[in-house]
């Protein structure tokens, strides 16, 4: 949460929600929907236990694919910890929200979310129809 204040976002909402795909896609859904999310991370469910359903809960609800960003988000953490290589996180739009999927463990969150500084404000501001210096 300390992350999305420092950027200037305000978190509207929050939930623990179980490893079901269908719970899941209806959080991402009713957010992404509002009107008044620009972003959702998700944290957890990204690994390749037979309960790590979030990618595809995730894939189900997004209208356009970014595949860049878990791409880097796997690159980036690499060489410090290979393992991050199994990580099936996606991310992708649907209307004007982006969602993002996150590992589970706090130093994968961390280096997902230090990805992500580089690029969160200019998918918004796009998502968004706001003018960028593309």
């Amino acid at each position: 949460m300390a992350w999305a204040g420092n950027r200037g976002f305000e978190v509207v909402a929050r939930a623990v929600v179980p490893d079901e795909s269908d719970e899941i896609a209806r959080h991402l859904i009713e957010w992404s929907d509002n009107g008044r999310v620009d972003l959702v991370l998700t944290t957890g469910g990204t690994g390749l236990s037979r309960r790590d359903v979030t990618p595809e809960a995730t894939l189900a609800v997004v209208e356009r694919p970014v595949p860049g960003i878990a791409e880097a988000m796997r690159f980036a953490a690499y060489e410090k910890f290979p393992r991050s290589v199994l990580s099936r996180g996606v991310a992708g739009s649907r209307g004007g929200t982006l969602i993002v999927n996150l590992p589970g463990s706090p130093g994968g969150v961390k280096d997902g979310l230090a990805v992500l500084d580089s690029v969160v404000q200019h998918a918004v501001d796009i998502l968004s129809d706001h003018p960028t210096d593309h």
